[in-house]
C-alpha cells in the first residue's frame, strides 16, 4: 500500500516522516520524496492518527487521484532540479516517461489545481535553487549555471532578474536574502 504526502521536498522531510511512522509503529518498505510504500494496509484509525501528526509538522496526506499526481510532479521535478548531476533541460519528456501520462494531461491537471504551470512550478524552483546556491558563494555564475540546468550564464541572468527583481550579482550582495521554503516556492 502506498500514501501520498504533500510537502514532503527533501531529505529532512524524509526523516520527519520516518520520525512519525516510528512512533506509531507502522512499518515501511521505502520512503521517497512524497510517497511512503507500507508493508500492509492501515486501520482507519491508526490512518487518521497519521494524518493528524503529519499535518502538525506541515504534511498532508494526499486521498484524490489529481493530489497524488501533483505531488508526484513536484517531487520529480524538485529531485531533478537538487540531487541530479545533470538536471533535465526537456521536463515535458522527463515527466511524461517517470509518470507514464501524456504531458499535456499533466499540464492540465496542475494547471488546473495549483494555478500555475509546470513550467512556471519549474523556473521557480530553479530559481530558487539557484538563490540557494548563491548564498553558499562556493561555485561560479557559470557552474550554478550548468547545475541548474541553464543553457547559460545569460540566459539565467535574464531569468533571474526578470523573477526576483536584481541581477543575480546584486542577489549576493545583500546581507540578508530572501529566500523561501521548498513547500512555499
Amino acid at each position: 500500500m502506498k500514501l501520498h504526502i504533500k510537502n514532503m521536498v527533501c531529505n529532512r522531510c524524509i526523516e520527519a516522516v520516518q520520525e512519525e511512522l516510528q512512533k506509531l509503529s507502522i512499518t515501511y518498505t521505502n520512503i521517497i520524496l512524497g510517497e511512503i510504500e507500507l508493508t500492509r494496509s492501515l486501520p482507519d484509525d491508526t490512518k487518521s492518527t497519521l494524518s493528524g501528526n503529519l499535518e502538525r509538522r506541515g504534511f498532508e496526506m494526499l486521498e484524490d487521484k489529481n493530489s497524488k499526481i501533483i505531488q508526484k510532479i513536484k517531487a520529480l521535478v524538485i529531485d531533478n532540479i537538487r540531487h541530479s548531476k545533470e538536471p533535465s533541460t526537456n521536463y515535458s519528456i522527463y515527466l511524461e516517461s517517470e509518470l507514464s501520462i501524456d504531458y499535456s494531461k499533466l499540464s492540465s491537471i496542475f494547471s488546473s489545481v495549483e494555478g500555475v504551470t509546470i513550467e512556471r512550478y519549474i523556473i521557480l524552483q530553479r530559481l530558487e535553487r539557484v538563490r540557494e546556491l548563491l548564498v553558499y558563494d562556493e561555485l561560479t555564475l557559470s557552474e550554478i549555471a550548468y547545475l541548474t540546468g541553464y543553457s547559460s550564464v545569460h540566459h539565467l541572468s535574464n531569468q533571474f532578474k526578470k523573477n526576483i527583481g536584481m541581477s543575480p550579482t546584486q542577489f549576493k550582495k545583500l546581507h540578508k536574502p530572501d529566500r523561501k521554503p521548498l513547500d512555499e516556492v
